[in-house]
């Protein structure tokens, strides 16, 4: 089974709907925090979910959402089905946009899935489909250096701060016994320390930095924002 079959199965990977509620609220937030326009063309890539992306949209001109899932994708373009300036597409869609032509790239939480071709393979896409004064936040990135440990404390720290500690401390430890702990042992996530993934990023035509603060949940993961070189 492959990331994109786990996730196109409908996973209970939130350890219940507040956490999956407060989760996508949060990246919508850190999101318009990088919208620097109201005219900007946005992309999330592999998406997932996305609940909140109604947020995003008002903020934009255009919200494209990515999402390699098809049953995921099929929700997307349902829930959001009334907004005009969202559109939900296939990664193989993408293929179609012209170049030059978002003003924003997301991908968050999506690196560590990836196999080191198929993340190259994005990052020259992103180059192609870049303005010349555009961004790419790559968000979310695994250090091999940080543990399980850290992003169970992370999760709790976000329960306790968002009113579903209890529903934490349980979910970690069914999340232990399930499907995805087993296949994440299966497939491994990539991790990648700050130097390396500077170097992908660079060798795709992209200068990047780290940012001070992750997006998202964890604060033990990595953030890059990327300019077209």
């Amino acid at each position: 089974m492959a990331w994109i079959d786990f996730y196109d199965s409908a996973p209970s990977i939130y350890v219940s709907d507040a956490h999956r509620r407060a989760h996508f609220d949060l990246i919508a937030t850190d999101i318009i925090g990088y919208i620097a326009s109201p005219e900007a063309v946005v992309l999330d890539y592999s998406c997932g979910e996305a609940l909140s992306a109604a947020r995003v949209a008002q903020k934009c001109r255009r919200l494209i959402l990515a999402e390699p899932a098809p049953s995921v994708r099929a929700r997307l373009k349902q829930r959001f089905a009334a907004i005009s300036n969202i559109e939900a597409l296939s990664p193989d869609d993408l293929a179609a946009q012209p170049d030059a032509s978002l003003d924003l790239i997301v991908m968050i939480s999506v690196a560590q899935y990836m196999t080191p071709d198929e993340l190259d393979a994005a990052f020259v896409q992103f180059r192609r489909l870049l303005k010349p004064d555009g961004r790419f936040v790559l968000g979310d990135i695994l250090d091999p250096d940080v543990g399980a440990i850290t992003d169970a404390v992370a999760l709790l720290k976000f329960a306790a701060k968002n009113g579903f500690l209890i529903d934490a401390v349980t979910g970690i430890a069914r999340m232990a016994l399930s499907d995805y702990r087993s296949l994440r042992q299966k497939l491994g996530l990539r991790c990648y320390r700050t130097d390396k993934m500077l170097d992908r990023l660079a060798a795709a035509g992209l200068a990047a930095t780290l940012s001070p603060r992750n997006v998202g949940t964890n604060p033990a993961r990595k953030t890059f924002v990327a300019r077209r070189r």
